[in-house]
């Protein structure tokens, strides 16, 4: 029987997510976080495609995501994908980074897919810190540890890395952060971006990755995650940020996070004795996965044990 197993923990001191997925077949599609993911792999081999670029993941592969770097992937080999990584909002980042280089200036990696073996070795003692609920101090100094390490070796100033966006893309982006709560269609987008919808499409896609409604979609998901990290339910996120029903919320929650709302939301409010962790661990037997790019389905019915 496959089983995957799926740990996410979210530390207050350090204020950041740390995932652990093992055995996963699930696709990512084409999504951009508001946050820095810094992620290992450690089993399986998948194509990633992130900023008109294509890599290939395999065992020791780091990934560096910035805030806004759209990606997707999939599973490339016969195998399952193991997977371990930390997310850290803007606003933590910009206070580790003062600490690490004495500028309050977020940094911007250039490499999305890095080898390196005295990264990974950082990352790895973060990650176990942290699945361990260990001292604070500890923690800490392995997070600075492996920031010191990236930023000396990858980083440059965010704001660097950044494309120039044409004003009527900026309004369109600026409308659907305002709207996102709202049905929001092509033509609407067109008017207030001044743009026909060939050349709105045209243009959105190169520009930041994904398509207008993709990234309408990515904008939603991130305010679910604000709302359900404050203890909302997924019925009250999923009506407030524009999905359809529960249902069709739950679906692109998952595709898009790797995890079910509610769970996402358990980590936020369950604490593991003085570490100030939060963590939900889930085990799925024989579960049903849809690959991307219209590949078969694989697996059949299953259940989920806690």
């Amino acid at each position: 029987m496959k089983k995957e197993a799926r740990t996410a923990v979210y530390d207050d001191g350090l204020r950041l997510e740390a995932y652990r997925f093992a055995g996963i077949v699930q696709p990512f599609p084409g999504h951009f976080h508001e946050h820095y993911v810094i992620g290992l792999v450690e089993k399986g081999r998948r194509a990633l495609f992130c900023r008109d670029r294509e890599y290939v993941l395999e065992e020791g592969s780091i990934v560096l995501f910035n805030p806004g770097d759209s990606h997707a992937c999939v599973q490339s080999d016969a195998g399952t994908f193991d997977y371990r990584g930390v997310n850290i909002s803007k606003e933590a980042m910009l206070d580790w980074a003062e600490e690490v280089t004495g500028k309050r200036r977020l940094p911007g990696f250039g490499e999305n897919v890095i080898a390196d073996e005295a990264a990974a070795c950082h990352l790895r003692q973060l990650h176990e810190r942290i699945m361990k609920g260990m001292e604070a101090s500890g923690k800490e100094e392995a997070l600075l540890l492996l920031l010191s390490y990236l930023i000396q070796n990858y980083g440059q100033p965010f704001e660097s890395r950044i494309p120039a966006c044409r004003q009527e893309l900026e309004r369109a982006c600026a409308y659907m952060r305002e709207h996102f709560s709202e049905r929001i269609c092509l033509d609407q987008l067109c008017r207030y971006a001044g743009l026909g919808k060939s050349t709105l499409l045209r243009a959105f896609t190169k520009e930041k990755g994904v398509t207008p409604y993709r990234y309408l979609e990515t904008i939603r998901i991130n305010e679910a995650k604000k709302l359900l990290a404050r203890g909302i339910s997924p019925a009250d996120a999923a009506a407030r940020t524009g999905f359809f029903d529960q249902s069709h919320f739950t679906n692109y929650f998952n595709r898009f996070i790797g995890l079910a709302p509610g769970t996402y939301r358990e980590i936020f409010q369950e604490k593991d004795g003085d570490a100030g962790r939060k963590e939900k661990v889930l085990l799925y037997a024989d579960q049903r996965v849809a690959c991307a790019g219209g590949a078969k389905a694989q697996a059949a019915e299953g259940r989920v044990i806690f």
